[in-house]
């Protein structure tokens, strides 16, 4: 299922979101780096894959087994706009688990990651509005 890198190499798995012996999900997606590091030392391109479409999923939901999520490749400024920022994912996790927490599935565990994902979200637009006061936001300039 899983490509080698751009360059060939093997893949550099990231497994962070699995729990050894435990047989939920997170066991069956398998997540690399799918780019060399480049702007800033990191990876841009992550693929996640999974197996493919069950025979009882709906027919929209047995489209691709993979995905990749790409994440913005240098300044805009530079590079203009050609991927999503930590931001964004971090937007979209906060807003399924406040659905998660409005509806039956409230739990404990989901507001604790609710409140950390905020902070970190808190976090990064802090860094943001420092580097917009220092004038080198959307520029390589740290």
């Amino acid at each position: 299922m899983t490509e080698p890198t751009q360059d060939n190499s093997p893949p550099r798995y990231i497994t962070e979101h699995q729990i050894e012996g435990v047989g939920d999900l997170n066991q069956h997606l398998t997540i690399y780096p799918d780019d060399k590091p480049g702007h800033g030392g990191a990876s841009h391109d992550y693929k996640v894959e999974w197996p493919a479409g069950a025979p009882d999923a709906a027919p929209d939901m047995c489209g691709p087994d993979s995905i990749v999520i790409r994440f913005q490749n240098g300044p805009i400024s530079e590079a203009g706009v050609n991927g999503i920022s930590h931001e964004a994912l971090l937007a979209i996790i906060i807003d399924r688990l406040e659905s998660f927490q409005a509806g039956e599935y409230i739990r404990l565990a989901n507001q604790h990651a609710l409140n950390h994902c905020k902070c970190a979200l808190e976090h990064l637009h802090a860094r943001t509005r420092q580097r917009i006061k220092r004038g080198v936001e959307g520029t390589s300039k740290i």
